[in-house]
């Protein structure tokens, strides 16, 4: 891995752990291995350059992670509930500290950087748009399956903060039943 992808990875993973704020230049410096004058050869722009692309990096490697586990099932009601079991799976390995990282650096930085909005618009647009492609291709309307994929992405982000906060992957489990009902119910109709 290259110096520069050594410290995108490193800030995503930050970024994911503690927020936006709490990131410093030097603790990427430190963690990444990285000299520090290769962090300003790479991001001469500084933080929020680099806060840029490890959402553009985490974004497009979620929207691998969706893509991949959506071609697994034919019924698309299945294929949400075990989406969602396997991200309850994933923040219970983790002990909740894991999971939402674009959702950690869009609630603080709103409204107060053009750059990392736009970012973020950008990561969850990915996020919907894969979840759109997989229900246009069972069968939905484009508007009906632009709707779910709305909803999906707002309960992973919401059912991700909750697990967190409440150290339990109980949150995602239930969303998980609830989101596959409301496709199932969407698919029939």
């Amino acid at each position: 891995m290259s110096t520069r992808e050594q410290i995108i990875e490193t800030t995503s993973h930050l970024l994911e752990q503690q927020g936006y704020y709490a990131t410093g230049l030097n603790q990427i410096v430190q963690e990444s291995g990285a000299p520090k004058g290769s962090l300003y050869y790479y991001f001469p722009q500084g933080k929020e350059e680099l806060t840029a692309e490890a959402i553009d990096r985490s974004a497009r490697e979620f929207t691998r992670i969706i893509e991949t586990e959506l071609a697994r099932y034919d019924d698309p009601a299945e294929t949400i509930y075990q989406f969602m079991q396997g991200l309850a799976e994933h923040a219970q390995a983790s002990d909740c500290r894991g999971g939402a990282p674009i959702a950690t650096v869009a609630l603080e930085t709103a409204g107060h950087s053009e750059r990392l909005t736009a970012a973020c618009q950008a990561a969850y647009g990915r996020y919907q748009s894969a979840f759109a492609a997989r229900f246009v291709a069972s069968g939905f309307s484009e508007e009906r399956a632009a709707q779910l994929a709305t909803l999906i992405v707002a309960a992973i982000e919401g059912g991700m903060i909750l697990s967190r906060t409440q150290r339990s992957a109980a949150p995602l489990q239930t969303i998980a039943g609830d989101l596959r009902d409301i496709v199932s119910f969407s698919y029939k109709r």
